[in-house]
């Protein structure tokens, strides 16, 4: 073997710790995203503290953004201390907590698919439970307006879903008995609101309502929407899981290098034996990378 390619193997060793390390750094921007996240969530939530009426915290966009950004700012964090400081331990922590919550979300949506009824039932009667509190709860009032505006749909199965609310039942004496809401009609743009357009629908057939207000659910228009969309839903799975699957991957081949050095730093300290130890002034960070 040529005198010069031990030194090549060398340079061509630090440099792939290096990108593997840089790589990873890059990666775990996650971090501040994830912080970014948990401050929109806990200011969400503050605010959302101030019109409360309701104890129960079903569907809180806010909850849900705290919970998102803590599971994300502690995760990115011990894959940056793990990488900053080349330890084995929480790098492989980060890479089996990654590994793991993939495998999860894999899971949960082949389980979704295999029992898309199951999925579909349970997802109408959390919506049917949304809709006995509508008035109550303004974070899940803002949602289901805004659903049945751009999904052009009424209710969670179908508009008849509405009778769950107080308000909205046919034997509820007020004027809003059996009506949906006006966010459930059928109406151009250049249309005044008529808060009252689903007056006295909820007790009619699908076929003498449907000018009047959208009459199918929202479960299945945002289903359909997802299917003619499937373009737009693969690109989205795509930058949820890729990122997730390189971590796992770059943090695999990192721990493999780190290891590898490790080994032979300890290889070259036997060999020197009460030799003096080797000059680390090129050492990379940590001390792990002799010169």
């Amino acid at each position: 073997m040529a005198a010069g390619d031990p030194e090549q193997a060398r340079y061509c060793g630090r440099l792939s710790y290096l990108c593997l390390k840089l790589s990873l750094i890059t990666y775990y921007t996650f971090w501040v995203i994830g912080a970014l996240v948990l401050a929109v969530g806990i200011y969400a939530e503050i605010e959302r503290q101030k019109y409360k009426t309701l104890e129960s915290a079903f569907l809180a966009p806010a909850i849900i953004l705290i919970l998102l950004g803590i599971v994300m700012f502690l995760v990115s964090f011990v894959g940056v201390l793990a990488s900053l400081r080349d330890n084995l331990c929480l790098l492989q922590a980060f890479m089996y907590i990654l590994g793991i919550c993939l495998l999860i979300e894999l899971t949960g949506g082949v389980v979704a698919l295999i029992f898309r009824n199951q999925t579909i039932k349970f997802l109408n009667d959390n919506i049917r439970r949304g809709i006995e509190n509508y008035y109550d709860d303004l974070d899940f009032k803002n949602i289901m307006d805004s659903v049945q505006k751009q999904f052009k749909c009424c209710g969670g199965e179908d508009y008849r879903d509405w009778s769950q609310n107080v308000y909205h039942n046919c034997e509820a004496p007020g004027p809003l008995a059996c009506g949906v809401p006006y966010t459930c009609c059928i109406r151009n743009k250049t249309d005044i609101i008529n808060t009252m357009c689903g007056y006295k629908t909820i007790d009619q057939e699908r076929l003498s309502v449907q000018h009047v207000i959208h009459v199918r659910g929202c479960t299945n228009a945002v289903l359909i929407w997802f299917l003619d969309n499937y373009s737009i839903m693969a690109g989205v799975l795509l930058g949820i899981l890729l990122p997730q699957f390189l971590g796992v991957l770059l943090t695999l081949l990192y721990v493999t290098r780190v290891e590898d050095i490790i080994t032979e730093h300890k290889l070259g300290q036997s060999l020197f034996g009460n030799a003096p130890a080797p000059d680390l002034a090129g050492a990379g960070c940590c001390m792990c990378y002799p010169g």
